[in-house]
């Protein structure tokens, strides 16, 4: 009987909201914006936004929050997951408990990697909620102009009319859902079976009884999923280009000091050599064709959300090809390169060693010669990131750290990392983790950043507008020794 009374008290609400929606041209929305605040709720869009917008900020308490809650969880999961080796090493095997515990904080831990973008994301929603804010107040002036048009009952008094009528729907719907029919007054009851009559004879689930009157609303922003691109730009040497390549020259070999006596004879210290890189700088494109009828009726613009999927894909292409380009005809990666150096896991498949530590890894980060490792990143991708945090050196340490606390980046052997979704997850004779100077190791040139190119004859017989977007870039491992690689080996 109560979810009934609810039913038919929503049912009430709608109808409500659409008869003002008939009576003065505002949308539904602000119509029961305004019944709450003439019906003495408080809730109108001011505060809706006031509230939205709170939600949104990112205040230095909750950052606070959120350090204090990173370190207690990290200690959780250090706890658990100490927990998880002793019982492999007493058992040979982990507690389906304890492993089931640790893929939950594992999970916990690994939300706080978003903070960041959090942070710089909350300005683009406040703005957002304020564009929100000044349509909710234009609707509202909206009714007041109406309220009070020329030719129409006087403003004042047509504004009265209209809360007490609000106020009356709203009183009986709350009653009926409250008390049932049968313990309103006289005047709810009225007012009641009013709203019924009226709800009875228009009514939004008939499309000839009212239906074709309430159409649905267009929300024209586009739902887009998360597209995973490799951050290469971030990490190495990005330059400009008016030519169709880049030469590089490059010393290829030194000469040794000598040492002579008092008079003895000096001789040529030989072995300067020097050799030339060359990077070529091929195109990368996106052929679009879209119908006129499409351009001139969409809801949006087209040539710009075309644009943008363009330089997303592009980005997506060039992180890819940083990793595993051929080199020919694209860009060369560094999983390609035959000069860039691996050092073995340790183990067959995975990247801990056979004693479940990270020795294959501290070998990786020694193997770097001093000067490359004060600019070194790590690279890897999300998966390969969730077994680094389980490994621990030879003094039982973990060598994932949060850095948070201390206002500088999460660090793996105290170097930062950059996740590259591009990268292999752990496996026979892959390669998941990268290590060393990127900045000197991998040079990277545009000759052209973004072109488009807007066709209308090639498909004009088809109806057709044809986009054609092209980049020319190209990129090349040219200092091979300042980066390594960890190997899934023995």
């Amino acid at each position: 009987m109560k979810s009934h009374r609810l039913l038919t008290a929503l049912a009430l609400v709608a109808c409500c909201a659409i008869a003002i929606t008939f009576a003065f041209g505002v949308s539904p929305d602000a119509v029961v914006a305004l019944v709450g605040a003439v019906h003495g709720h408080g809730f109108d869009a001011n505060h809706m936004m006031i509230a939205s917008a709170g939600a949104v900020a990112v205040s230095p308490e909750e950052v606070k929050k959120a350090v204090e809650g990173l370190m207690t969880t990290f200690e959780q999961f250090k706890d658990t997951n100490d927990t998880r080796l002793k019982e492999i090493e007493k058992k040979g095997g982990a507690d389906p408990v304890t492993v089931d515990k640790l893929n939950k904080i594992e999970t916990s831990l690994a939300g706080f990697e978003g903070l960041n973008q959090r942070l710089t994301q909350a300005e683009a929603k406040n703005k957002a909620l304020e564009e929100h804010k000044e349509q909710s107040d234009a609707l509202l002036a909206k009714m007041e102009a109406k309220l009070g048009r020329p030719g129409a009952q006087n403003g004042t008094e047509r504004r009265i009319e209209l809360k007490k009528r609000v106020n009356d729907w709203g009183h009986a719907v709350y009653d009926a859902y409250a008390m049932g029919s049968a313990n309103l007054s006289a005047e709810q009851q009225k007012a009641l079976s009013d709203v019924v009559a009226e709800y009875k004879a228009l009514n939004v689930g008939t499309d000839t009884a009212g239906g074709y009157l309430a159409p649905t609303e267009y929300v024209a922003e586009i739902i887009k999923g998360v597209t995973e691109i490799s951050p290469a730009r971030s990490i190495v040497k990005v330059r400009q280009s008016a030519n169709k390549a880049i030469q590089l020259p490059k010393r290829t070999g030194q000469f040794a000091a000598r040492r002579v006596s008092e008079q003895g004879t000096k001789t040529e210290t030989t072995g300067l050599t020097y050799g030339l890189e060359e990077m070529p700088l091929p195109e990368m494109y996106a052929l679009i064709d879209i119908s006129n009828q499409m351009l001139e009726d969409s809801a949006f613009d087209m040539e710009a959300e075309i644009r943008e999927e363009a330089q997303e894909q592009f980005a997506v292409k060039e992180g890819a090809e940083f990793v595993s380009g051929s080199g020919v005809g694209e860009m060369e990666g560094i999983l390609t390169n035959a000069s860039v150096a691996s050092t073995v896991s340790g183990s067959a498949a995975v990247i801990a060693d056979s004693d479940g530590q990270a020795n294959g890894l501290m070998t990786l980060f020694h193997a770097i010669k001093t000067d490359y490792t004060r600019n070194a990143n790590w690279i890897l991708n999300r998966t390969t990131l969730g077994s680094v945090r389980k490994l621990k050196d030879s003094q039982k340490q973990y060598i994932w750290m949060p850095g948070l606390a201390n206002g500088v980046p999460n660090t793996i052997l105290g170097a930062p990392y950059v996740e590259m979704p591009d990268m292999p997850s752990e496996g026979a004779n892959l390669y998941p983790i990268g290590f060393g100077d990127f900045r000197r190791a991998y040079t990277m040139a545009d000759r052209i950043s973004m072109e488009m190119l807007r066709d209308p004859f090639t498909q004009a017989t088809s109806g057709n507008i044809r986009f054609i977007l092209r980049k020319r870039l190209g990129g090349k491992v040219v200092l091979a020794e300042a980066i390594r690689l960890l190997k899934c080996s023995t």
